[in-house]
């Protein structure tokens, strides 16, 4: 895709920061990137996150619009994928849904939902449901432990920070971009369209633009990431809690991401003695191999949030775009927003967006 314009200036290099400047600089424009922090995106939502792409799993908390941006986003991320400088873990091996005889109420209310879902988007692929022996089938290491589950086909995931490395090295290697760390920025900073000035300046800053977009929250995540080499899971994992939904992603290596907390707080302290106790107690019950793991880190964030939890493109004036409101579902929504605010670079208008629902017409209070 070619662009109207020569140049633009991009603020903040999390995930929607890197992917616009690599969209840009690949569509022969140039681009400075601006960062508060460093290469290494350590303030960054993405950074932290378990990276899956389960569009049907995730409408246990998501609205069918966020579920069909995830349904996009899936066959967009091969492509986007592709040209990077470096090869980035990727997979779609589908989502399983387990829960203990006890929880059997909860998976229940749960299999509804999905099953709604699936009657409003029915591009998905339909979930599957199975017994101890469908289980097994699909996770040897698990054996019998679960009577009942559900699998959730062509779901996927892919590594996090490999793909926020891949994206630096990309960026680094092409002569369009100019980098700039540790060098904070808001849009004021920049006269778009006058003389030398970029053409468009865009804002993907996360919860770094809520002075300038007052209605953004922050919603605390807290993520486990273990070694553990007696552990072989082949798909994310999800464990249906009463309280709390349980993952477990497997990343190369026998690194896995277990996460499941979310608090409407935009504290950035140490994970909680707590949270830490279930999270790994939850994961141990689904595989005793947990027991041994080596516990790598312990990470909190903050995902950039909206009032109605949705995102949205806004244009609060002529050459400004603004990117926010990824919630828990940045990687899965990414490619959507990626490619809606592309449109609205190009035509002034989106018709992805306008098909997906979102908001592009956000004002300053909103």
């Amino acid at each position: 895709m070619s662009v109207p314009f020569q140049s633009a200036a991009i603020i903040g290099a999390g995930l929607m920061g890197r992917l616009m400047a690599v969209t840009l600089a690949q569509a022969g424009c140039k681009v400075a990137l601006y960062e508060a922090g460093s290469p290494e995106a350590e303030g960054a939502a993405a950074r932290v996150a378990a990276a899956m792409l389960a569009p049907l799993a995730e409408s246990a908390v998501a609205p069918v619009s966020v579920v069909r941006m995830g349904h996009y986003a899936l066959s967009r991320w091969p492509e986007l994928l592709a040209p990077l400088a470096q090869p980035v873990f990727f997979q779609r091996e589908g989502t399983l849904v387990l829960w203990h005889r006890q929880d059997a109420t909860e998976a229940a209310r749960l299999e509804r939902v999905l099953a709604h879902t699936g009657m409003q988007v029915p591009e998905l692929a339909p979930m599957q449901t199975l017994d101890g022996v469908g289980i097994a089938a699909l996770e040897p290491s698990l054996g019998q432990r679960f009577a009942k589950g559900l699998f959730l086909p062509g779901e996927g995931q892919l590594d996090n920070r490999a793909l926020l490395a891949s994206l630096l090295a990309t960026l680094q290697a092409n002569e369009n971009v100019t980098l700039h760390w540790q060098s904070p920025h808001v849009p004021a900073d920049f006269s778009p369209g006058t003389p030398g000035q970029p053409d468009w300046v865009i804002d993907c800053r996360g919860l770094g633009a809520r002075p300038q977009w007052r209605a953004l929250r922050g919603v605390r995540g807290e993520v486990i990431r273990v070694h553990a080499p007696e552990v072989t899971l082949r798909r994310p994992t999800r464990l249906v809690h009463p309280r709390y939904p349980l993952y477990i992603a497997p990343k190369p290596d026998h690194l896995f991401v277990i996460g499941a907390t979310e608090i409407e707080s935009d504290d950035m302290s140490p994970a909680s003695v707590r949270s830490t106790l279930e999270l790994l107690s939850a994961a141990y019950a689904v595989h005793s191999g947990f027991a041994e793991a080596r516990i790598v880190e312990i990470a909190t964030q903050c995902r950039p949030t909206l009032p109605d939890n949705l995102p949205a493109i806004r244009q609060p004036q002529p050459r400004v775009l603004q990117i926010n409101g990824l919630y828990r579902h940045g990687f899965m929504i990414a490619p959507a927003l990626l490619d809606a605010a592309m449109e609205l670079l190009v035509h002034g208008h989106s018709t992805l967006a306008q098909g997906f629902g979102m908001d592009t017409t956000a004002s300053d209070d909103a």
